[in-house]
């Protein structure tokens, strides 16, 4: 797979191929031809049109037939904004884009740098060069919303359309937003989910090393519908141990599931602003590593399993050896009347899996140094404590920035944490899956890489806590 920075490009395979952005955005889409118009209010799609000839909307999920867009069009662009109206970007974990083709294998991946006061990013567009499609990371902000993203590409936009009539929503009855056109009020609430089995696809968080059998509490959870035994069967077909229901994980999917069906959308954040990850911590289960399926459609718990069973990340998620506990819920609720799922696979933090995964995070950045012909850089406790103390204070005070809000920078927290080192670095990332995906984003980024491979610096400290809107938050604490 490959990762994108900022003007990087790749070919693309013939047929569809599918862009997904997870977390708490809107995904749209425009196809224009070379002068980067549209040629009519048709081409934009989005949460309240999501569909257009070859290109397809379904939760954040966008898949795109270039053999089957309209005559003319020859690149469509893919754009993500908050799915809470008038939230800067800044405010949340940077959006990854997500590449596969029809098959579900992975193409590509990019992460732009972390956007500021934006309210929309242009994350990549797929063009066509002579008889072969390419993809281009981008990363291009808006800071006036979908509104001035789609006049830029010649869209109708309807600036002041009158208020919305209670139950008119989608019908095309009054006050409903018109087709076709941009209603820069409207929300996904004038959306109907596509019928049929719709999924967030599972995202494996990182794992350390594994720790003691569930604890008292997760033991003789009942089980009802018999998902435990149905996923332990798979598991140990798979070769991987059996894991536990935990009643706090349980707690945690029941409230994710209910907040899905009553906005009638998938997210791993819903609409109170609350991510899955959060649940999971708030109701008292803290992890090292998590994977979550959210999905809508199944009405039984075989049917779940089944349907988790038959994609090739979810079932990766299913049979993870490293999981020691799940969780599960479902409700049939909420305005589309469908059945909305979530289930949680954990295991538990503790101080030597935490060790384990900052170990593995300073092997693999030394790996990085001896390519470069640099001496590896030496654990430093004091910088380790720094670090371990941001990541937390990102997932407790809900920010993802190098200046915390009461105004501490890294140097700053190092002299805190009782470090006199004369030249303090600082990387940060959320959202990634593992120590080796995590800096493996970090050598891929300038600046990021910059200070890997800083020849001043000789020590390193590393900080990892799970839980906030991204799921996972890391830091490097870097000192020479």
């Amino acid at each position: 797979m490959n990762e994108l920075v900022p003007g990087g490009n790749l070919p693309l395979p013939g047929g569809a191929v599918t862009v997904r952005v997870p977390g708490p955005f809107d995904v749209s889409a425009l196809v224009t031809d070379d002068g980067g118009k549209v040629r009519g209010d048709g081409d934009f799609v989005f949460y309240n049109q999501p569909a257009a000839p070859g290109a397809a909307l379904r939760g954040d999920a966008l898949t795109v037939d270039p053999a089957g867009l309209r005559a003319g069009a020859t690149r469509v662009t893919v754009a993500v904004s908050p799915a809470e109206p008038g939230t800067a970007l800044g405010r949340l974990p940077s959006p990854t884009l997500h590449v596969t083709d029809a098959a579900g294998r992975p193409l590509a991946r990019f992460t732009p740098p972390h956007p500021r006061q934006e309210t929309v990013l242009l994350l990549a567009e797929l063009y066509r060069r002579g008889d072969r499609w390419k993809l281009r990371a981008l990363g291009q902000g808006y800071a006036d919303g979908l509104a001035g993203l789609a006049r830029d590409f010649g869209v109708d936009v309807v600036d002041d359309p009158p208020a919305p009539v209670p139950g008119s929503a989608g019908t095309g009855g009054p006050g409903a937003a018109r087709p076709g056109r941009f209603d820069a009020r409207d929300r996904r609430a004038a959306h109907a989910p596509v019928p049929g089995p719709t999924a967030v696809p599972a995202a494996r968080r990182p794992a350390g090393s594994g720790p003691p059998g569930p604890p008292a509490a997760a033991r003789h959870v009942p089980d009802p519908d018999g998902f435990a035994a149905q996923v332990n069967s798979a598991r140990a077909a798979a070769g991987s141990p059996p894991v536990s229901l935990d009643p706090r994980l349980v707690a945690a999917a029941r409230a994710h599931a209910a907040a899905m069906a009553a906005s009638g959308r998938l997210g791993v954040e819903s609409r109170d602003g609350v991510s899955v990850y959060q649940r999971a911590v708030g109701a008292g289960y803290t992890y090292l590593t998590v994977g979550e399926h959210l999905v809508s459609g199944p009405r039984t718990t075989a049917e779940f399993v089944s349907y988790c069973l038959r994609a090739d990340g979810p079932r990766r998620t299913l049979h993870d050896p490293a999981f020691t506990h799940t969780g599960v819920a479902h409700v049939h609720d909420g305005p589309t009347g469908d059945t909305y799922w979530t289930a949680l696979w954990a295991r538990p933090l503790t101080p030597e899996g935490l060790a384990g995964a900052a170990a593995a995070v300073t092997d693999l950045t030394n790996r990085e140094r001896a390519r470069a012909g640099l001496p590896p850089l030496a654990a430093d406790p004091l910088l380790t404590a720094a670090a371990q103390a941001h990541s937390a204070d990102m997932v407790a005070r809900d920010f993802y920035s190098h200046t915390a809000p009461g105004g501490s920078r890294p140097w700053d927290r190092a002299a805190a944490a009782g470090s006199t080192r004369r030249s303090i670095g600082e990387n940060i990332a959320c959202g990634q899956r593992s120590p080796a995906e995590v800096v493996e984003g970090w050598m891929n980024s300038p600046g990021h890489r910059a200070n890997i491979l800083k020849p001043g610096f000789t020590h390193l400290g590393v900080g990892f806590a799970g839980g906030g809107r991204a799921g996972t938050y890391w830091t490097q604490l870097f000192g020479g």
